[in-house]
């Protein structure tokens, strides 16, 4: 059984290694499977270490994106709240979701910054900071932390870098070989709080190397990201159109599994012949297959998908995408646009007489040969840019069985709604046959 603990005020529960890790005042390093505690750990350090500074300074918490970065930030203002509320400055210096200010016995004033560090960290430019935090550091991109070193340097300040592991690359991966950084390494199966049970339950569902890496946190050779940090930087270079104009559009959908997944709704333009560009990239949570169909509805109504097959779902055996794609079928103005991109059969030749189904692995080739040879532009956009960083492959050689490559990773969702999309948009430009 998992030891008893209340989610909304885990500091009355710690693991040592937590406690160890707060009191700790040099560089930190924090390797941890999921749900460990490693963010709830540097939210209270946050706020702990703010109360003991001697005069007024900075800190500053970033993560790859917003939404990660206030997830921490939030933490932190939440413990504050509960066990410090008389230190938080309220009036005009009241708390945002970006800011807040904590005052300490001493008289110091403590401003505590929230922001994502996005692609490149150029945005943060201009702080001077006494600490920095960064969560899920691992994706981040080298170019985020020639950024944010700097803000230390004067200050002689600290960094806390904690995350999962994703392969033995990358910066983060780097700092784990510093002398300079003290290191804090926490597998969920150290983790009372972990169901014994559950763990074994996505042992069984999990590859050995991705249980490994999500849940023993351990940084793995095998491991690969299918998106390295350039390719991202070249093609995810546009901003949201102003408007939605008369263009030839289609949309690639990645549903959710009922319960807490995401779906997404991923919309490129295919008028030009020299580029494709994403022009909406658009996330729901927790919604019934009707509001989902409805949401197809309405996105085809917006934007007049008038190709045949212009929405690409993933609707194969077992799924939920096979209900709504059932629905989309008998409704007029869907039925010859809609598409089951994972279940689908290409054909090899004119005749349409030999053919073979469409592989993942298809997909996501598809999508990186067109990210690099430049024909698909896609938005830099935060949720785009995070999603393409977590996905990762691994190959499966299994003895007496054909070996195959499996992608998988915790973000996956717009990925896999962009290979659909372009999947659809490589048929409408190419419609060629080789004779020999």
């Amino acid at each position: 059984m998992p030891m008893q603990y209340d989610i909304n005020r885990p500091w009355l529960s710690l693991d040592e290694w937590q406690k160890e890790y707060i009191k700790t005042e040099k560089n930190c390093f924090l390797l941890c499977g999921r749900q460990s505690g490693k963010t709830t750990a540097m939210s209270i350090k946050i706020i702990e270490s703010a109360l003991k500074e001697q005069e007024k300074c900075d800190y500053l918490v970033i993560a790859l994106t917003e939404r990660q970065a206030y997830n921490l930030f939030f933490k932190a203002l939440t413990y504050a709240e509960t066990r410090y509320p008389r230190n938080i400055k309220r009036g005009r210096d009241k708390p945002t979701m970006h800011e807040m200010t904590i005052k300490n016995a001493q008289g110091a004033e403590v401003c505590i910054m929230c922001y994502a560090a996005g692609l490149t960290g150029w945005n943060l430019h201009g702080y001077t900071v006494k600490k920095l935090f960064v969560d899920e550091a691992a994706p981040m991109s080298r170019e985020v932390f020639i950024s944010v070193s700097p803000m230390l340097s004067v200050t002689g300040g600290t960094m806390d870098l904690a995350s999962t592991p994703r392969g033995k690359e990358g910066y983060f991966y780097e700092c784990s070989l510093k002398d300079n950084f003290e290191k804090f390494y926490v597998s969920a199966e150290d983790c009372l709080r972990h169901d014994k049970e559950f763990l074994n339950s996505e042992r069984k569902t999990m590859s050995e190397m991705e249980f490994a890496q999500e849940y023993l946190a351990k940084f793995l050779d095998d491991l690969k990201r299918v998106f390295s940090d350039e390719l991202i930087k070249k093609a995810c270079v546009l901003h949201r159109p102003d408007g939605i104009q008369k263009k030839d559009y289609v949309v690639g959908i990645d549903l959710a599994r009922l319960g807490a997944d995401f779906s997404t709704f991923e919309i490129l333009d295919c008028s030009d012949d020299e580029h494709v560009r994403q022009v909406e990239s658009i996330i729901t949570k927790k919604k019934l297959t009707t509001e989902t169909e409805d949401k197809i509805l309405e996105l085809n109504r917006h934007y007049d998908f008038m190709n045949r097959d212009s929405i690409g779902i993933d609707a194969g055996s077992g799924t939920l995408g096979v209900s709504v794609l059932d629905h989309c079928l008998r409704e007029d103005s869907l039925k010859r646009k809609i598409v089951a991109i994972n279940n689908r059969a290409r054909p090899y030749d004119k005749d349409d007489t030999a053919r073979a189904k469409l592989l993942q692995e298809d997909l996501y080739n598809n999508l990186v040969a067109m990210m690099e040879r430049g024909t698909l532009q896609l938005l830099n956009d935060f949720d785009v840019i995070d999603s393409l960083k977590s996905v990762q492959y691994e190959w499966i050689v299994r003895t007496n069985q054909k070996s195959r490559v499996r992608y998988f990773g915790r973000n996956t969702h717009v990925a896999e709604g962009l290979t659909r999309a372009a999947w659809l948009a490589k048929d409408k430009r190419l419609n060629i046959w080789c004779y020999y």
